[in-house]
């Protein structure tokens, strides 16, 4: 039974998802990934079972659909207009 680790909603809805891994100084897209989706909140988790694959398409087991550049940024408060503090 669904019980979500961030609110303690009971309700999801199977979904596939796109998440970003790094793996040592590289980010990964993996994309596709079956999750449950909490109802209230949104968090996304992943069986056991699905993660353990995850992990063994990124380190190499499956070869990736293609490659693409990535942007990167570094949050500065002072540089961005209307930031506020957390």
């Amino acid at each position: 039974m669904f019980e979500c680790a961030v609110c303690g909603f009971k309700q999801s809805r199977t979904d596939l998802i796109d998440e970003v891994f790094r793996v040592d100084d590289d980010y990964v897209l993996v994309q596709g990934i079956p999750a449950q989706v909490c109802g209230r909140c949104g968090e996304q988790s992943f069986s056991l079972e699905t993660a353990d694959s995850v992990r063994r398409a990124v380190a190499g087991g499956i070869p990736p659909l293609r490659s693409v550049e990535m942007r990167v940024f570094a949050f500065d408060p002072e540089e961005v207009s209307g930031a506020t503090n957390i």
